[in-house]
């Protein structure tokens, strides 16, 4: 998305926090580097809701295009976090745009549908929103059943962005615990949420990199179904190891990615957070202790 960066140089406002800003739990949560993990596991629940699984797969070429598909979801959460209003903004038109283009069929009935139906658009939100919070609480990330509840509630925003209303979108844990329970029997693991296991599991890549897919990419992929829920694991007929053994791998990769200095994990692109912090001061910098209760 490069319009988000001219967005953020072109609209003028140097002290502009954007839709959340740096006092959000949004914020400094989405600096941490274990949203990638999270956002993998995102990827295993969105897939077990047949008929939003199918606007992927009927409507994408991301076993060609995975390592550009993930940095076009990241680009969006990093301009929709960090960049201006005016640049959020521009990006959840274009979001919304693509959907009103798309739609898919169901191959038993035929029927054809738009991906912006609102059912479809509350379960990618939901399964996304829900996996940034727990990947992030269960390795250790220090946010309070409070933060949680807030986290929620600013996603508001978001969901607004995508062309959902935001009132019709859990605003706390109780809200999105009785959304999962409503939507559970409407989920299966059909082909097409398999051929997203499979792709996963082992996505292609060029010979020369099969050994780093095999020690880096699939043990985090592993990691991210491990933590996915029960019944998620029990639809996908793969059963995962003990819930406290996931919560230690979980915790030991936070710590280990946590390591790493954050000015060297912010110079990958796009470089969301550095930018931020170059319009609004060092006071804009992710920082987990700044989180009031």
């Amino acid at each position: 998305m490069t319009a988000t960066r001219t967005g953020d140089r072109a609209d003028g406002r140097a002290g502009d926090p954007g839709l959340f800003g740096p006092g959000s739990v949004t914020w400094q949560a989405h600096g941490d580097p274990m949203m990638w993990v999270a956002g993998i596991r995102a990827l295993y629940l969105q897939a077990l809701h047949p008929r939003a699984v199918r606007g992927v797969t009927q409507n994408s070429d991301f076993r060609r295009d995975a390592w550009g598909r993930l940095m076009r979801t990241a680009s969006f959460v990093g301009t929709t976090t960090y960049g201006t209003t005016e640049a959020a903004e521009r990006a959840g038109a274009r979001v919304r745009k693509i959907h009103r283009m798309l739609g898919a069929t169901d191959p038993d009935t035929g029927e054809r549908y738009g991906l912006d139906e609102p059912a479809l658009l509350r379960w990618v939100h939901c399964a996304e929103i829900d996996s940034y919070l727990h990947v992030l609480r269960r390795s250790g990330f220090p946010l309070t059943d409070a933060h949680a509840d807030r986290y929620l509630a600013e996603h508001r925003h978001s969901a607004r962005l995508v062309g959902l209303d935001p009132d019709a979108v859990p605003a706390n844990r109780a809200e999105l615990a009785a959304y999962f329970a409503r939507v559970r029997p409407e989920l299966a693991a059909g082909d097409e949420a398999h051929e997203v296991d499979d792709f996963l599991r082992r996505p292609p890549t060029h010979p020369l990199l099969v050994p780093a897919r095999e020690l880096l990419w699939r043990r985090v992929a592993r990691l991210a179904y491990d933590c996915l829920p029960p019944y998620a694991h029990e639809i996908y007929g793969r059963p995962a190891p003990a819930p406290a053994t996931v919560t230690r791998r979980l915790r030991a990769t936070g710590t280990l990615l946590r390591g790493i200095p954050a000015r060297l994990r912010w110079q990958l692109p796009p470089k969301h957070i550095l930018r931020a912090m170059a319009r609004l001061g060092p006071a804009a910098r992710p920082a987990p202790y700044k989180l009031g209760p």
